[in-house]
């Protein structure tokens, strides 16, 4: 599960910084939320995520660790998805937010409630 983590965490990273490019050969700062988000979210928590199930292969082995990388990973895309139309101008894009940001944040909180019962 760390490894997988740590793989899709680095996919996350050359997403944001080519993106980040983009936004900076067109001038469209725009998608900055966008940005910050794949970098944040995608990158660095899905990174460190991926060291702590590393270190604890009990967190990485539960159930929970499950939910938490396939929650995350289907949310996340879906918010961005969501974000991007929504700056583009379609505002009923923000439905789509919403719910690729619930599912995120559940596969987060279900990561935080593993931490705490599985690493020691």
């Amino acid at each position: 599960m760390g490894v997988r983590l740590i793989k899709i965490a680095a996919v996350y990273f050359l997403i944001a910084v080519l993106f980040g490019m983009y936004m900076s050969m067109t001038q469209h700062f725009e998608f900055k939320g966008i940005h910050a988000h794949l970098a944040l979210l995608g990158w660095a928590s899905l990174a460190i995520a991926g060291l702590i199930y590393h270190l604890f292969p009990a967190a990485a082995q539960h159930r929970l660790g499950t939910l938490h990388f396939w929650l995350h990973n289907v949310g996340l895309p879906v918010m961005m998805i969501g974000l991007l139309g929504l700056t583009l101008g379609n505002p009923a894009f923000e439905a789509v937010i919403a719910i690729g940001a619930i599912v995120t944040i559940v596969g987060v909180l279900l990561f935080t409630v593993n931490v705490f019962k599985n690493v020691s």
